[in-house]
């Protein structure tokens, strides 16, 4: 007997509690987008449309702590993702391509073990084990935390593409005497290249946007973007702490859209 389909949008109350689910995602974002372009200092009073908030940042009294801050995100972002990339590279190919071994289950559950861990505990974890190791915090210690966050969210897209290769490739590359290493580099790597790039850019968002580990294992003085709104907030919400909320929502949307349209489009190839 054929299965039944069933078509979830016919369900009573679908539409109304998808509108609702939509709303409270992203009505905050949108008021916050809109509020940046205000020409007033207020942010509850709308004055017009400008961008002199925008040009407070880059020029402002604030701009010497915001750029800092944005320099030291990004640099800590591409080192942490690309180390985690690398890394999760590394676990994909042999966990996918490794055949059965022991621990290959419990690798499994360590690499997804993050995703599934509440961060707090994880940033409070982190930061106990370097206090007891005696490291000194700092941005080292931002970068080693941001690597072994990330690497469970570089990992999913480059197994889910390493799973979808056949390995009918490898075996005919064997079969014309090609070695392991050329296999891995002249045929693996390059089909793999699409899942690598979309894990970078997740990693690379995933580090670029944290706040609670950083907040926690960040050294005096050093400050990352998100931690530097966080301080500027507690000092009451202004409207140049809109506009670069906007700037780093921006940022993040043009990087999860690469990563869909470079995963989208080898899919349909």
């Amino acid at each position: 007997m054929a299965l039944r389909k069933y078509d979830i949008k016919s369900y009573r109350g679908f539409g109304a509690m998808t509108i609702l689910c939509l709303v409270v995602l992203y009505a905050p974002l949108i008021v916050v987008t809109i509020y940046s372009f205000n020409a007033s200092k207020s942010i509850t009073v709308w004055e017009g449309l400008s961008l002199r908030w925008y040009v407070d940042v880059f020029s402002g009294p604030e701009s010497a702590k915001f750029k800092l801050a944005a320099w030291n995100s990004f640099v800590i972002a591409i080192i942490a993702s690309t180390i985690a990339t690398a890394i999760a590279t590394l676990a994909a190919t042999a966990i996918v391509r490794g055949g059965k071994f022991r621990l290959r289950t419990a690798s499994i559950g360590l690499i997804s073990l993050p995703l599934m861990v509440p961060e707090i505990v994880t940033a409070v974890a982190t930061l106990i084990f370097f206090n007891y190791i005696g490291f000194d915090r700092g941005l080292l210690t931002i970068v080693l935390a941001h690597i072994a966050f990330c690497i469970p969210f570089a990992y999913l897209p480059i197994a889910a593409r390493m799973q979808g290769i056949e390995d009918s490739y490898e075996q005919a590359a064997m079969d014309l005497y090609a070695t392991k290493r050329q296999v891995f580099t002249r045929i693996l790597l390059p089909l793999m290249a699409p899942g690598i790039v979309s894990g970078y850019l997740l990693s690379f968002i995933v580090s670029l946007d944290d706040f609670i580990i950083t907040n926690f294992v960040k050294g005096a003085g050093v400050e990352t973007l998100p931690t530097a709104i966080f301080g500027a907030v507690k000092q009451g919400i202004k409207p140049n702490i809109m506009a670069i909320s906007t700037m780093l929502l921006a940022v993040s949307i043009i990087m999860v859209t690469i990563s869909y349209i470079v995963s989208k489009s080898d899919n349909t190839k």
